[in-house]
């Protein structure tokens, strides 16, 4: 019987098997030789005798050897608990080595040392290691859960073309040479986004897809330029019916994959309550430490610095860091000032709670002020509050950012909680100083709040929209919206972005005119397939939830690529490469 795919355990014991895989370490101990065989099941011991016509065979073999054995399952005499089948060990009755194997450039295991380079170089090594192959199997199983709930509730899954029309209106398109219309090209696609509504259009009324997506974007830990996303849309909809159903099947992943139980329904937090409270639109929840705003408590301040950034309309704001004024140096503190430097913040102030108040403004405030910070912010002995002035955005994003830094060097997180919360009502619009325009926060298509219909042309800054993100523990897993279904409104928020006739024909041309055509209500979400997986299987590393992923600097190193290409692709393509200065 071939077990690759089964786990032995002490029910097995007698049982005739055939295991195939690779050898993970071959030991001589007083004559005995034991095989850790390593499948898809992880490690299974075989045990040589010395008797067996086999023995000089199994001696002889090496590191990721492949090998097929036939035995007999019996108990193990020293059992080991590290391992699912550490309780039995195969007594060898046939071998077969079937491949030898070059020496590895690193040693097949979870604890492993080698660089993440040389991993990805030799990725193909790196999958057989158990902690990765781990990962994709929990990414297998997800997949397999959404397409279950979503079967069961009538969804249809349908492909939409990866060739496709470029709009530029997100982030950067990957583009597609056309050959056979030189000069000519396709983008691959952001998201489905066109295509699933045009299915709308067309009747599928409930539409589902594993979708490939692709985005020319600055990387990060938790990005990839090429990702999945399990994509959602439906018609006669709005945003309660869609939400309902998202965080039904993500409490339907989380049990299915993990056997973990979601409550629902889900909190939800207005987009502008997130900024205000923890300077993020993606909260992580699983520990306190709100933001707090002390302005009032400088109302009548002498300290220039504050009484300036008041005057000019800013705010001052505050987290405390509970039981952490001892933990903290005026070193540590500096580099803590470094890092919220990053997000635009100008500076940041300390007080320390202690038998005396301590901190970088501690003698430019009064007592007054003090004595209102303490009461206003339920101050305790060796509390440290960290202060931050300026512009609302800018200080609200800095101590977010570093409020996240500050629950993991201070081991707030627990890691085994999950915290999940719909954040909504994201504003429509967002300001570009680069393009010297307002674009769309979302895409053109999101549908406004209806009391913002009547703003989008004379007072943009607060427009909101219907659009929703699911956050779970800090990570923005999935998101969606109410999409634009009348035409005139649609062409009210085209106009709203400052595109011409000119660019929307030639962006959206095709779309827009399936607007006229009788467009049913409609909205969707889509989660994202890698991010779900990074957080199911406890890693905060998108590398490690993909079979075959790219370098921070979007590079292949298995592959080695991007690559150049021969002149005779080139000319065929009509393509002629500059050299950059």
């Amino acid at each position: 019987m071939l077990t690759n795919y089964k786990y032995l355990t002490i029910d097995n014991v007698l049982e005739k098997v055939e295991l195939n895989g690779w050898v993970s370490r071959v030991r001589n101990l007083g004559g005995l030789v034991f095989i850790d065989l390593r499948n898809r099941c992880g490690i299974t011991q075989i045990v040589v005798r010395p008797d067996n016509k086999y023995y000089d065979l199994a001696n002889s073999l090496k590191s990721e050897y492949v090998i097929n054995v036939k035995g007999v399952v019996v108990e193990r005499e020293s059992k080991n608990k590290n391992i699912k089948s550490g309780d039995i060990e195969i007594d060898l009755e046939e071998l077969v080595l079937i491949n030898k194997s070059k020496d590895v450039p690193f040693q097949i295991t979870d604890d492993t040392n080698a660089l993440e380079d040389t991993r990805l170089k030799y990725r193909y090594l790196d999958i057989r290691r158990e902690s990765i192959r781990n990962k994709l199997i929990v990414r297998n199983n997800i997949t397999f859960s959404a397409r279950k709930f979503l079967n069961s509730l009538d969804f249809i899954e349908v492909e939409t073309p990866t060739l496709c029309k470029s709009t530029p209106e997100g982030a950067r398109d990957y583009l597609v040479p056309s050959r056979v219309s030189k000069g000519e090209f396709y983008a691959l696609p952001q998201s489905p986004q066109i295509y699933k509504q045009l299915l709308m259009v067309g009747g599928i009324e409930r539409y589902f897809q594993i979708a490939r997506c692709y985005r020319d974007e600055d990387l990060r830990a938790d990005r990839q330029p090429e990702f999945s996303q399990i994509d959602v849309e439906m018609s006669f909809v709005d945003e309660n019916d869609v939400m309902t159903l998202g965080e039904e099947l993500v409490s339907k992943i989380f049990k299915d994959v993990n056997n973990i139980d979601i409550k629902l329904p889900l909190m939800r937090m207005k987009y502008d309550d997130a900024i205000r409270d923890y300077g993020s639109d993606k909260p992580d929840l699983r520990f306190d430490m709100k933001i707090n705003d002390i302005s009032d408590c400088f109302e009548n301040t002498e300290f220039q610095v504050f009484k300036n950034v008041l005057e000019n309309g800013g705010v001052i704001n505050s987290i405390v860091a509970k039981q952490a004024s001892t933990k903290y140096s005026r070193k540590d503190i500096d580099k803590l000032t470094d890092f919220v430097k990053k997000y635009n913040a100008k500076g940041l102030a300390y007080l320390k709670f202690d038998d005396e108040i301590t901190g970088s403004i501690s003698k430019v405030v009064s007592d007054e002020e003090i004595k209102l910070i303490k009461k206003k912010l339920n101050i305790e002995m060796n509390d440290l509050v960290f202060i931050i002035s300026g512009e609302y955005n800018v200080v609200k994003t800095s101590l977010g950012a570093l409020r996240i830094l500050l629950g993991k060097e201070l081991d707030l997180i627990d890691k085994d909680d999950y915290k999940l919360l719909w954040v909504t009502d994201f504003p429509l619009f967002e300001w570009s100083a680069e393009e010297n325009r307002f674009l769309a926060c979302h895409h053109p298509f999101t549908m406004p709040k209806d009391e913002d219909v009547d703003k989008l042309l004379n007072d943009k800054a607060h427009c909101y929209s219907k659009a929703y993100d699911i956050v779970i523990n800090g990570y923005e897993a999935g998101g969606g919206s109410i999409r634009i279904h009348d035409e005139k409104v649609q062409e009210t928020m085209f106009e709203a972005l400052e595109l011409s006739k000119e660019d929307i024909e030639n962006k959206f041309g095709f779309f827009v005119e399936a607007l006229k055509y009788g467009c049913p209500p409609h909205g969707g979400f889509a989660l994202g397939l890698d991010r779900l997986t990074m957080i199911l299987s406890n890693t905060d590393n998108i590398r490690d939830v993909i079979a075959f992923p790219k370098t921070a600097s979007a590079s292949d190193l298995m592959a080695d690529c991007p690559s150049k290409v021969d002149t005779k692709q080139l000319n065929e393509l009509g393509i002629c490469v500059s050299k950059s200065e």
